[in-house]
């Protein structure tokens, strides 16, 4: 039977060659980019802010996009915001109208306070009304979270949440802040 030397020599030669694959490297796996992150489905027309529940709410029409907890305000959180340097923030109904990708506090988005009305009422104290009131991050360089109401009237949220926010929310947004 000349098959089984034939047979047996190609046995061989197939071992043989599997052990030489075994021993050659193999060629480096794909580099795959790492995902990016994903665009948002929505964007946001509304962010309502709770001042005494310490929450922000970010709504594209009837549907809520975000919710965050434990926000935090200006030094004197209660009442309306009556004039600069009061420690307090506004309340009432403005517009996202600028941001800030180079702020002091990572990214920061500017409310448009004061309206007519809150000047007028300022003035007739002799006073200026302010108006650098913005949603923003932690101060730039600080590890974690600055305790307690540590702003001048403004909304500071955690680093990463402005980064959503910045993310969702366009210029024009309107904002309502609520007692």
């Amino acid at each position: 039977m000349r098959a089984a030397p034939l047979v047996r020599a190609l046995t061989i030669l197939a071992v043989a060659t599997l052990a030489a694959c075994a021993q050659a490297p193999l060629p480096p796996p794909a580099v795959t980019p790492p995902p990016s992150a994903p665009a948002p489905l929505e964007t946001a027309n509304l962010v309502r802010i709770r001042k005494a529940a310490r929450t922000l709410e970010v709504w594209s029409g009837a549907r809520r996009l975000m919710l965050v907890s434990g926000i935090q305000l200006g030094r004197d959180p209660i009442g309306p915001k009556r004039f600069e340097g009061d420690g307090r923030t506004p309340e009432g109904r403005y517009r996202i109208d600028w941001r800030n990708p180079h702020s002091a506090y990572h990214l920061s988005l500017h409310i448009s306070y004061p309206d007519a009305s809150e000047t007028l009422a300022a003035r007739a104290q002799g006073r200026s009304a302010g108006g650098m009131i913005m949603i923003h991050g932690q101060p730039n360089g600080y590890e974690g979270r600055v305790r307690g109401d540590w702003t001048d009237g403004c909304v500071a949220l955690s680093d990463e949440e402005i980064e959503t926010l910045w993310t969702v929310v366009p210029d024009g947004a309107i904002v309502e802040l609520l007692p």
